[in-house]
């Protein structure tokens, strides 16, 4: 039988049970994501000094010290076996074979995998039956903390291993705990890859403002700031997106003009595809790099 998602009361139990606490954090790999979830970490979950990062690229981890004052080492070492949370911050491809480095150093801590596709069964295999292991799909606007991370966990993860995970990923934004681990693959498909579409939706809007006379610049600002206003828009209200939508689609008006066009040109239904493609190769990845 699956673990629910977190109830509310649970969330506010997961906050009590890390505030104040001195957890140790390693991450192994010291790229764009981790250095987004230490950033958010350092002073509210972890102090510098309990967070430790382990990675190959000298000058990323010279970089990660001056700006964080975090530990660092260009090997896995005895520090992370003394951490209480390891959080596996590397490609997929790379996932495997760093995971055998880090399996003697793995004792009772939680493990944290932010690698896309790679199924928390195969992680635990590869440490020979660990089983404390959470995964997450974080996605880019954490590195301005807006960002959203869907998060799976196993039966034998502890309440407080989830608070712990829950609020290392809640230092760069909001967290959405599914009851199925295989729902991951969708959250990747409409959030872990989901801010390239904006940004594709952003280039072709800039694209037609030039061809309308604009300039590029004033394009930008004028399709962003639509992007945020509007998003805003829709998380402050309480109905629904298709009712915020036909609010300004005056038939015969421009908005529903631009509409026709889309729906003719099966815009919705390429999207739907498209996210479609993005989830089955979430599950492809874990499927490939994740055999026996």
């Amino acid at each position: 039988m699956r673990r629910p998602p977190f109830t509310g009361t649970e969330l506010e139990q997961s906050v009590r049970a890390t505030q104040g606490a001195e957890v140790k954090i390693a991450f192994i790999g010291g790229g764009n994501m981790a250095t987004a979830l230490i950033g958010g970490l350092v002073g509210k979950v972890a102090e510098p000094g309990n967070i430790h990062v382990v990675d190959v690229n000298a000058d990323a981890l010279q970089s990660l010290k001056d700006k964080f004052g975090v530990t660092t080492a260009a090997a896995i070492d005895g520090t992370v076996a003394s951490c209480d949370v390891v959080v596996l911050a590397v490609k997929p491809q790379q996932l495997r074979d760093v995971v055998a480095i880090l399996k003697p150093f793995i004792g009772a801590q939680l493990v944290l995998t932010i690698a896309a596709g790679i199924r928390i069964a195969d992680i635990s295999r590869w440490l020979d039956g660990h089983q404390a292991v959470v995964r997450a799909m974080p996605n880019t606007p954490a590195l301005i903390g807006r960002g959203i991370s869907g998060v799976a966990a196993n039966q034998e993860v502890t309440t407080l291993q989830r608070a712990q995970a829950d609020s290392i990923l809640k230092a760069v934004g909001e967290t959405l705990w599914v009851s199925a681990e295989d729902q991951l693959d969708a959250v990747t498909a409409i959030s872990g890859s989901g801010p390239a579409y904006v940004f594709y939706f952003l280039e072709a809007m800039e694209k037609a403002a030039a061809e309308l006379g604009l300039s590029p610049a004033d394009g930008m600002q004028l399709a962003k700031a639509t992007f945020e206003g509007a998003t805003e828009l829709a998380r402050r209200s309480e109905e629904p997106v298709g009712t915020l939508r036909e609010r300004v689609t005056s038939k015969g008006g421009t908005t529903y003009a631009a509409l026709v066009s889309m729906e003719q040109s099966g815009v919705k239904d390429a999207i739907v595809t498209a996210l479609k493609a993005a989830a089955a190769r979430s599950k492809e990845l874990g499927d490939e790099f994740g055999k026996a």
